[in-house]
Formats: C-alpha cells, structure tokens, sequence
C-alpha cells in the first residue's frame, strides 16, 4: 500500500504554561500542507523481519527508532496476529522545519496498517496511538483544520477554509530542534484569542495572529525574520513561521500561485495551494 503523508502549517502557536510533565500547553490551529512524503508498506517476505528502507533527504537515527516502524509495533503489540512488514520511506518535507513530517509519516503508517490488515479501528482508537508517538502526530489522522489545546493533540473543530489559498513554503536550511526551541520560550497568554482573531481577514492576521517561536528564535536566527520580511515585500497576506521552526509561510489571496523569488540556491521551497 502506497500512502502520501503530507506536512501541515501552524496559524498561530502561542505557549501559554508548563505542564507538571515537562510537557507545555499550547494553543495552536493545524491545517494541512500538500508537501509530501512517500511511505509503502507492505508484508514481509516469508521469514523476514519487519524493515524500514529510506530514501529521499537523509534521516538521522537508527531505523528501529523512526516513527513509522515504532507506529507499527505499538499496533502489533495490541494485534499480534500482525505479520511483519516491509516499510519504505521517501523523505521529501525536510526536518526540523516545524512542519510535522515525522508525525505524519507515523500516522499515515497506522492508517495504512489499519486499512492493509483490515483491523477496522475507529479514528478514536488511531488517533490514541498516535497521541503515543507524538504531540502533534494524531493531528494526521483526520487530517483536517483544527483549533489544537493542551500538548497540541486535543482538537476542537473550527470553521476555517482556505482551499485555493496560494502558499509557498520556504526551509532555509537549519535544523531547529524541539529542544533548543522550547528552551528559549516564556510562556505567557496570548494577546488574541486565537479562534476569534482567525475569524478576520486573512489581511489582519498579521497584526494578530503571532508564533511564539519567532520571537524566541529570531535573535539567534534573523534568517528568519528577513524571509518573513520577503514574503511580505512579494505581497503575502500572512506570513509566519511554523511550528517550531525554521520553516516560514507566506499566504496570497485571489492569485493561482504564489510568486517565484530568487531564494539562495541552498533552501528548499514550496510552492502551491492549500
């Protein structure tokens, strides 16, 4: 079984405490980005044990550990009439960008066991084992916009369409780990509550919809703000940066694309429609 995790994009990420578990409390909408990776997954062959062949941008790690071959075994643990399978990883979105690649590759790895094994789990139950892997991972498995609370994996639905939107997506290059970033974070309320100030103009955004991260990273990475600052200068409606970090966005209303800048030739971006 063939399956195309995609990215998703942050609008909006506020900290706002720190959890007794050394985790924190976010505030944060998903939507998700049409940048994919590409993960088959198939049985085995007789005798063989579950593996994980990866192409595509270089991961780093043992493959025993990747997301996806964990993702299955806490499946086979509850299901152990699961076979073994044979796992392939095409990385394309790039890591450490904020833009929840790994945790897509994980669930879509339990959707697709799901579907191949025909173990019929409900969304409630994928979404359980995804909360195990990841903060953001069940996120993917409904995949759709969502207001998200807590640790970033409680959801509550919000009215939010921006298909057609034209977006581009730019990683310059630098690997911002969870770590690093929450280090440089003080949590405190937002100034807007974030449903209500997504409920304007996609123009006002700007002025109130912020990410936490870019404030706490933009002093030790001004990379960041000088492409957020392009992206304006092009005519974006919105940008900001993503998750944690280093990926920035730029939103454009009422054009099919969004606009082609000359970036240095070692970042890497998107470009198309949400």
């Amino acid at each position: 079984m063939l399956t195309f995790p995609n990215a998703k994009l942050n609008l909006g990420l506020y900290v706002t405490a720190r959890r007794p578990d050394g985790f924190h409390t976010l505030e944060t909408v998903f939507v998700p980005l049409p940048w994919t990776d590409a993960l088959e997954l198939l049985p085995a062959a007789p005798g063989q044990p579950t593996s994980l062949g990866l192409s595509g941008r270089p991961i780093p790690g043992a493959p025993e550990t990747n997301l996806c071959v964990r993702a299955y075994a806490l499946l086979q643990a509850d299901f152990p009439q699961l076979p073994p399978v044979q796992l392939h990883l095409h990385k394309v979105v790039p890591i450490g960008a904020g833009l929840g690649g790994g945790s897509a590759d994980a669930a879509f790895a339990l959707k697709a066991a799901n579907e191949l094994f025909g173990l019929n789990l409900p969304t409630d139950a994928l979404e359980g084992y995804a909360r195990r892997l990841g903060a953001d991972c069940a996120f993917f498995i409904q995949n759709k916009p969502v207001l998200a609370r807590e640790k970033g994996d409680v959801f509550e639905p919000i009215s939010l369409d921006l298909a057609g939107t034209a977006c581009a997506v730019v990683y310059p290059g630098l690997h911002i780990s969870t770590a690093e970033a929450y280090a440089r974070i003080v949590p405190h309320a937002p100034a807007h509550p974030l449903r209500e100030a997504l409920g304007g103009a996609i123009g006002t955004w700007r002025h109130t919809v912020a990410n936490d991260f870019e404030t706490a990273l933009t002093p030790t990475y001004p990379v960041l703000a000088a492409i957020k600052q392009q992206l304006y200068a092009a005519g974006a409606a919105y940008a900001s940066l993503s998750g944690s970090g280093s990926a920035v966005y730029g939103l454009w209303l009422g054009q099919p694309e969004a606009p082609a800048l000359p970036w240095p030739a070692e970042y890497l971006v998107w470009r198309g429609q949400l």
